[in-house]
C-alpha cells in the first residue's frame, strides 16, 4: 500500500493537543495541500483564514456555538484548544463551493496524518458563523466579500490519539 493509503486508514480525531505551535513550515505544506484540491471547473474558489488558537475570535465563535445550541459548562472549545484552526470559505454563489471545500480540508487531513500532527475537522460552528451574526463574523475573519463559513480544521502536536473509527462494509457498500 501507499503513503497515502496508510496516512488514510490511520487518520483520526484528534481532540487533545499540546501548546507547541506549528513551524511557518508545518502551516504552509498544510496550506499548499488544501490549495492543490482540486474543485469543480478549477474555479479555486476557496479560501483559507488561519487564525492563532488564541485569537479572541474564536471565544466569541464558541460563545455563539454554545448560545445556539443551548449549551453551558462546555469543558473544552470545538477546535479542543488546538494551537492553529483555518477556516475555509467559498463564493457562496456557487453550488460546488461546499463540496469543492470538503476536498480540500481532507487534502489538508492527509497531509496533517502523513507530518504527524494531529487535525480535527470542525463543522459545529456552522450554525454561529451562517446565522444571525454571520456579517459580523465575516468581517471578524476577513472573508472576502461574497464568500461565507464552509468547514474547518484544527491542527497541532497531539496530546492524545485514539483509533481510526471503524466501519461495517457489507452495511455501508452496496455494488450494482
Amino acid at each position: 500500500m501507499g503513503q497515502v493509503f496508510e496516512a488514510i486508514k490511520a487518520r483520526s480525531s484528534t481532540r487533545g493537543y499540546t501548546n507547541e505551535k506549528l513551524t511557518s513550515a508545518e502551516l504552509d505544506e498544510l496550506i499548499a495541500a488544501g490549495l492543490h484540491a482540486p474543485t469543480a471547473a478549477n474555479k479555486q474558489e476557496i479560501h483559507f483564514t488561519v487564525l492563532d488558537g488564541d485569537n479572541p475570535i474564536l471565544a466569541e465563535i464558541e460563545d455563539e456555538k454554545n448560545k445556539l445550541r443551548g449549551l453551558e459548562d462546555v469543558a473544552h472549545n470545538f477546535y479542543y484548544e488546538a494551537p492553529t484552526l483555518v477556516i475555509l470559505s467559498a463564493d457562496s454563489s456557487y453550488k460546488w463551493s461546499p463540496l469543492d471545500a470538503g476536498i480540500a480540508v481532507e487534502n489538508m487531513a492527509l497531509a496533517a496524518e502523513d507530518m504527524g500532527l494531529g487535525n480535527l475537522i470542525i463543522g459545529c460552528i456552522y450554525d454561529a458563523l451562517r446565522g444571525e451574526r454571520k456579517e459580523y463574523f465575516s468581517k471578524k475573519l476577513a472573508l472576502p466579500d461574497g464568500y461565507e463559513y464552509e468547514i474547518a480544521i484544527a491542527f497541532g502536536h497531539k496530546a492524545l490519539t485514539k483509533e481510526p473509527h471503524t466501519f461495517d462494509k457489507d452495511a455501508q457498500v452496496t455494488v450494482l
